[in-house]
């Protein structure tokens, strides 16, 4: 039998029908016939064909059963049926049609007919399958498409992200470290379904990635106190605070000339609320508890540790055992509470 000849399967317990339907197909297909539904699913743990030829009236086992068992069976389920009946009212064949058969073909047949018939279904099956190979293959070049927008994007946020750093060499290396605890926080809290609800819709390569323009507004600070070498005055810190103003303009300036993305509605929250606090003390809009966007709440976590843990001209580091316990101090005062459980939890991977 040839490889690139499409297989039939003939059922039939009428060898006189067997014989006839076989030799009508076998000048263009692979006919393999049997002679009860029993022997089909036998022969169908070997060979798996294009279609079936299925006679409903069977001792022991009818076509209605048959074609049950065949569709609920994963490998066979796509396989079409035509149903090989004596009966000619319309109840019969709307049931083989509700159980999944694709056609009738009544008995005695002509032989013509019958070919005809399989001919069409055979060749629909087949655009359909190539029609799948053409989706799946569309789908792959979606996806790589979409992986080469999503890391033309990444570089781009990192070189936006690279220029406040450049600038502010007292900070160097806190968007990559914010970005990598950030990431192990959202592990957590995804395994200890803290804010389940509020986070199913997120794309964690998205959130990730908004965190790196979370301090982008320091661009618009002046060198003077964004480079200055020891304590800010009250009045330089005022103007420090307003990067996270500076930060969600510069955020709302690309939006206007970029299509809506939810990556930049991230950024701009982390940006505009990673510095307030829980207990409405922070800036710049002094908002509190649950008022505060969860994105921001998670950026104030991770973006004070990194800032407890390194080294300032003003002020030594702290040990990562004395941020942990500063931060777990502060929940509910500084922190949302609800999420130091998490914190606690990632804080073992951050030393690592």
């Amino acid at each position: 039998m040839s490889e690139d000849r499409k297989k039939v399967i003939l059922v039939d317990d009428n060898p006189i029908n067997l014989k006839l339907a076989r030799n009508t197909l076998m000048g263009k297909y692979d006919v393999f016939t049997v002679p009860s539904a029993e022997k089909l699913f036998q022969l169908l743990e070997k060979t798996i064909p294009d279609i079936i030829l299925l006679d409903v009236m069977m001792p022991e086992m009818n076509g209605y059963e048959a074609i049950k068992i065949l569709k609920n069976n994963e490998q066979t389920a796509h396989i079409p049926v035509i149903f090989l009946t004596a009966k000619s009212d319309t109840n019969s064949e709307l049931e083989g049609f509700v159980h999944g058969a694709v056609d009738y073909v009544s008995k005695p047949f002509s032989p013509q007919l019958l070919l005809k018939r399989v001919d069409v279904h055979v060749l629909v099956e087949s655009q359909k399958n190539e029609l799948l190979h053409v989706n799946k293959n569309l789908q792959h070049l979606v996806d790589e498409k979409t992986e080469e927008v999503l890391e033309l994007q990444n570089s781009i946020l990192r070189t936006m992200s690279n220029l406040v750093e450049y600038r502010d060499d007292v900070t160097g290396g806190h968007i990559e470290r914010t970005e990598h605890l950030l990431k192990l926080l959202l592990q957590e809290m995804y395994a200890q379904k803290i804010y389940e609800e509020e986070m199913e819709a997120w794309d964690v390569r998205l959130i990730i990635q908004s965190a790196q323009l979370h301090d982008v507004g320091k661009i618009a600070i002046r060198d003077n106190i964004l480079m200055k070498q020891g304590p800010l005055t009250q009045e330089e810190f005022e103007q420090m605070k307003m990067h996270t103003s500076f930060g969600e303009k510069i955020i709302e300036k690309i939006q206007m000339s970029a299509k809506e993305s939810i990556f930049l509605i991230h950024a701009k929250i982390m940006a505009g609320t990673h510095h307030e606090k829980w207990d409405g003390s922070g800036y710049p809009k002094g908002i509190s508890g649950p008022g505060i966007p969860l994105q921001g709440r998670l950026m104030a976590l991770v973006d004070v540790y990194d800032a407890l843990t390194s080294e300032r001209p003003y002020k030594k580091a702290y040990s990562h055992d004395e941020a942990v316990k500063i931060i777990s101090d502060s929940g509910g005062i500084q922190f949302d509470p609800a999420l130091i459980g998490a914190f606690l939890a990632a804080a073992r991977r951050f030393v690592a």
